[in-house]
C-alpha cells in the first residue's frame, strides 16, 4: 500500500489513548527477544483472551489483571485491554506466517507494528483495525543465509523507525516510503540478537537503542544512523524493552528478571545506575510501559525449546523507582 500521509509521520509526537486502553508486546518461547517499549496502545500476542475481567495475582492490586488464556502459537494477534479493569479482547487477528506483531507503537491514531521475521512493518488504524500500509523493510531475500528480525519501533521526526536484530540497519518509514539507514559508529553487530528496544527523545532528534547480546545502549542520529555508546559503567546484557521517562532510562533485562534504571546526563553520553527494579511477578519480562506512577511489564516466560512451552501469561504491575 502507499504510505498514508498523516501528521503522525510529520510531527512524531506521542499521545496517550484517553480511554486508558493499552496492549503490550509479548513474545514467548520460540525467540530470544520481544518487542521493546512503546507508549499508548500496545499489544499482547500469542494468547486468545476472553472479553472479561482477568483475575488478580496473589491478591495484589493489579488493575491490568493477569493475562490467562490459551496460547496462540503464531504470536501475531494484537490485543487491546483496559488497564483499570483487565477487560479486553483480540483487536486485530494475525495471520500465521504473513503478519507478525513484535514491537508496537501508537501515535496519532495509528498503530505501527514491527513484523519480526517477515522483514516488514505494518500500519493499522487504531480505531478500526484496518491495515493501512505493509512496507517491506528488510531487503529480500529473507532466508537462513539472510535472516532478519524487525524487532521494535518508535515514532520520531520523519517517520516510524524500526530496529532489526539481525541486520545492522535502521528502517525509516514515512511519507516518502522506506529508507534503509545503515547503523554506523560505535555499534558492532555480532552473533545473536543485536538492536532490540528503541526509544525517541521528546524532541525526536535522537533515538536510543539497546544491543541485547552485548548489553550496550546507544544514541542514534535518525538522519545518518551514526551511533554513540552511552557510558553506563556496566553492561545490560539481555536488554530488551526501553522506556525513557524524562532523563530516566528504564532497561528491561528479560532473562535477568529485572529492570535497570539509569539517570542519563543532559548530553545523553553517560548514565548512572540508580536502582534495579525487581518484582515477584517477573518471569522473563520483555517490554515495559507506564501509566501515571505505575509501570507495566509483559512476561514472555521464555523456555528452552526442548521443554514444554508456557501457555499462561500475565502483566506485572509495579511502581516507578522512588523519586522518579
Amino acid at each position: 500500500m502507499t504510505p498514508r500521509s498523516d501528521k503522525a509521520f510529520e510531527r512524531g509526537g506521542i499521545s496517550v489513548d484517553p480511554t486508558d486502553h493499552a496492549s503490550h508486546s509479548l513474545d514467548c518461547g520460540r525467540r530470544n527477544h520481544a518487542g521493546g517499549a512503546a507508549r499508548g496502545i500496545r499489544r499482547l500476542s500469542r494468547a486468545d483472551f476472553a472479553a472479561r475481567p482477568l483475575p488478580a495475582r496473589r491478591d495484589r492490586d493489579r488493575p491490568a489483571g493477569d493475562v490467562l488464556r490459551r496460547l496462540d502459537p503464531d504470536g501475531s494477534d494484537l490485543y487491546r485491554g483496559n488497564l483499570r479493569t483487565g477487560e479486553g479482547t483480540t483487536f486485530i487477528p494475525g495471520i500465521e506466517g504473513v503478519r507478525a506483531a513484535i514491537g508496537v507503537e501508537y501515535d496519532h491514531g495509528l498503530l505501527f507494528v514491527a513484523g519480526g521475521g517477515t522483514g516488514k512493518g505494518f500500519v493499522y488504524s487504531a480505531r478500526s483495525g484496518d491495515l493501512l500500509a505493509e512496507p517491506q523493510l528488510a531487503v529480500l531475500p529473507i532466508d537462513d543465509a539472510n535472516p532478519t528480525f524487525v524487532n521494535d519501533v518508535a515514532v520520531a521526526r520523519g517517520g516510524a523507525y524500526f530496529t532489526d536484530s539481525r541486520r545492522p540497519f535502521l528502517y525509516r518509514f514515512g511519507p516518502g516510503g522506506v529508507e534503509r539507514i545503515p547503523l554506523t559508529g560505535d555499534i558492532v553487530y555480532q552473533a545473536g540478537n543485536n538492536a532490540n528496544g528503541i526509544e525517541a527523545t521528546p524532541d525526536g532528534k535522537t533515538l536510543i537503542i539497546v544491543q541485547s547480546n552485548v548489553g550496550k545502549v546507544f544514541t542514534v542520529d535518525p538522519s545518518s544512523g551514526e551511533t554513540e555508546e552511552i557510558a553506563l559503567g556496566q553492561t545490560v546484557v539481555n536488554g530488551d524493552g526501553l522506556l525513557l521517562d524524562g532523563k530516566n532510562l528504564y532497561v528491561v533485562q528479560n532473562r535477568d528478571n529485572k529492570v535497570a534504571v539509569f539517570r542519563l546526563s543532559p548530553s545523553l553520553d553517560s548514565g548512572t545506575l540508580t536502582v534495579n527494579l525487581t518484582d515477584p511477578d517477573f518471569d522473563v519480562p520483555t517490554t515495559i510501559d507506564e501509566f501515571g506512577r505505575r509501570l507495566y511489564a509483559v512476561n514472555a516466560r521464555f523456555r528452552p525449546m526442548t521443554e514444554p512451552q508456557e501457555t499462561v501469561f500475565w502483566l506485572a504491575q509495579f511502581r516507578k523507582a522512588s523519586g522518579h
